[in-house]
This record gives structure tokens, sequence and C-alpha cells, in this order.
């Protein structure tokens, strides 16, 4: 029998996945690492020595389900018989993380005893896997890459979004038992697949590690933990801007100039003329501050920002109302059109997905 290379020896030192050489000499004990790199994982499948990863790499990948992130609807899943209860307690870990998919990042993973969850989203999908506890990330996360890309290219986003049925999508289900007895079987895999992509994003960009904290409630138990992540999410980037939005914004930042010039001069009147109303000059300033704060929902994320730009557009509406007998009709007209074009900028410009390159 060849020897194993020393860096191997201290290696397996460590481990506990166990596979077995079949050779008439020997039956070696051996293990592969959770968290192990390429060239670990490479070295281990395709060695000589061994013929397969036995109980353990065998059945790594156990479940999948891709869902409806907006509302955690089942599109598809993966049909299996497992009678684990360990697994079946994972699976209701899985739908309870399935309805809150949109408070998290678009890559997680979630310790549940002898089972990760790992999941990512996109386009408003999402897609999530159970696994060993010991089964690699760059592989996990290569399986999920595969679900997504097949899911991508079969289905587009009208039939998601109009999708009513749970699980209207069960016959991608042929493609999941197929590519997870791929990812189950580590010695063919190794020459299908280039993990090195992968593992550099996973070490650029590596998955958010859950607790079921986060997950809100399972079980009967509630949990209030604050979030912390919020507002750090990738996918709150927005969509890029548009001739319209940079129209709004500047039509905005105008009224919101002249609110402020004539806020400036209702100040001297006020200060020269004591029976000036000094409701006057606050409500040019409202009208200010609401201008400029359209124009910032309009170029930053951040949250209820669709309900946020409907009350800066009635602030003002009402400004505008107060300031009839300063204001002629037409220049109350040009404010509220300018503050409803950008109300309706601001919820034409949503948040995106990463949406991969899969040249489709």
């Amino acid at each position: 029998m060849s020897e194993v290379p020393s860096s191997a020896k201290y290696r397996t030192r460590h481990l506990s996945c166990v596979y077995v050489c079949a050779t008439t000499e020997c039956r070696q004990i051996k293990t592969v690492p959770g968290d192990a790199t390429l060239q670990e994982i490479n070295y281990f499948a395709v060695s000589s020595e061994c013929v397969e990863l036995a109980s353990c790499m065998m059945s790594m990948v156990l479940f999948a389900s891709v869902v409806r992130v907006v509302d955690g609807l089942p599109l598809s899943a993966s049909t299996d018989y497992e009678q684990d209860k360990g697994l079946q307690e994972t699976k209701k870990q899985v739908k309870a993380l399935s309805k809150k998919l949109s408070q998290f990042p678009d890559r997680c993973t979630l310790k549940a005893g002898q089972y990760n969850i790992n999941f990512t989203s996109c386009l408003g999908v999402g897609y999530l896997m159970v696994c060993t506890e010991n089964y690699p990330n760059v592989l996990a996360f290569c399986f999920l890459d595969e679900l997504q890309r097949e899911f991508i290219v079969t289905y587009d986003a009208k039939r998601v979004n109009s999708a009513v049925r749970p699980y209207s999508f069960i016959e991608l289900d042929n493609f999941i038992q197929k590519t997870k007895q791929r990812f189950n079987s580590p010695r063919s895999l190794s020459t299908k697949i280039n993990l090195a992509d992968m593992q550099t994003e996973i070490k650029l960009r590596p998955p958010y590690q859950l607790s079921l904290e986060d997950l809100g409630s399972i079980n009967g138990f509630s949990y209030h933990t604050p979030s912390k992540y919020k507002g750090i999410t990738p996918s709150q980037q927005l969509d890029p801007v548009t001739l319209p939005g940079i129209v709004s914004c500047v039509l905005s930042i105008l009224c919101g100039g002249l609110n402020l010039l004539r806020g400036v001069h209702a100040i001297e009147s006020t200060i020269q003329n004591d029976d000036e109303d000094f409701n006057y000059v606050i409500a040019f300033f409202l009208g200010t501050a609401a201008c400029l704060y359209q124009c910032s929902l309009f170029a930053y994320f951040s949250v209820w920002r669709n309900s946020k730009s409907f009350l800066a557009l009635a602030l003002i509406c009402l400004s505008n109302m107060y300031l009839y007998e300063l204001r002629n009709v037409w220049q109350i007209l040009f404010h509220v059109t300018v503050g409803a074009f950008m109300t309706l900028q601001i919820r034409l410009r949503q948040p995106q997905g990463k949406a991969p390159d899969y040249n489709v």
C-alpha cells in the first residue's frame, strides 16, 4: 500500500467522518473534515487507496427545497422517506426559516444539532438544503449554486410570482435527486465541478452564521434577540438609477431649495413685522425637509422605505395647503406633483438581488 502523505496523516488525527481503505492488507480508518479545503477533498476523494467514502459521505446532502422569499411558499423539494427524528425536527426548522428568508442575508448557515441548514437567496427565490454537520461548506454551496442555476434557467419570474399552490414546480425534484446523488459521491464529483471559484468566494464573503434565536419562534418558544445583521445584507443594493429618477431627484431638490429660500424670507419678514405668522416659517422648512428626505429615500435603502416616502408626500401636501395664502394654485400644484412623482420613483426603484451570470 502506498504511503499516505505526512500532511494527510496529520489531518486525520482531528477528524470524525469515517471511511475504509479497500486493501487486503489492512482496514485503516480515515476521516474527512467538515471544513476541508479543495486539495483535501480531492485527495481523499480520488486517492487510489480508497474506494468510496462510506457511511458518513454517502448521505451527506439529505434534503433540499426551493421557496419563494416574499411569503415562504414552497415551490419544490426533494422527496425522501427518511424517518430519523432528528432530521424531521430539522425539516421543521427549515420550514420556519423559509418564512423569514427576507430578513436574512443572502447566504447563511444554521447549525441544528448534528445537521447544518445552508441557504442562499436570489431574485426573490430561496434555496435551502440540509446536510450532515461535517459536510464541507464549499460543497454545500456548490450544490445550492447548481440548484439555483437550474431553477433560473427553467422558470421565469412571472411563473414564480403567479404560483399559488405549494410545490407548483415539484417536477424539479428529478434534478434535485440527481444532483444529490452526484454530491454524495465525491469520487465522481471531483472531476465534474470546479470548487476553486466557490471556495474563493466563501473565503471572501463567508456565509452568515445564524442561531436558533434568529428564527424568532420554533416549537412554541419565542425569541426576541435583536438582529445582529440588520441593514448589512448584500441584497439591499437598489436597482440602477433611471433617467426619470434623476429628473425627479433634481426637481425635488429644486422644490426644497425654493421652500428654504421662502422660509428664510419668512424669517426676515417675521423679525420686521411682529404680526407675521411664524407658522409659515415652520411650513416652509417642513416642506424643505420632506423634499430632501425623499431624495435620500430614493438614493439609499431603508426599512419601510415606501411607507416613509408616502409620509413625506403627505407632509409636502399639508405644508403647501397651509401656505395657500402665500402661493397660487399653480405653485402648489407644482410642489405636490413633484412630490408625487418622486414617491413613484422611490416605489419603482426597489432593492435588487445578486443576479448570477449564467449566460441566459
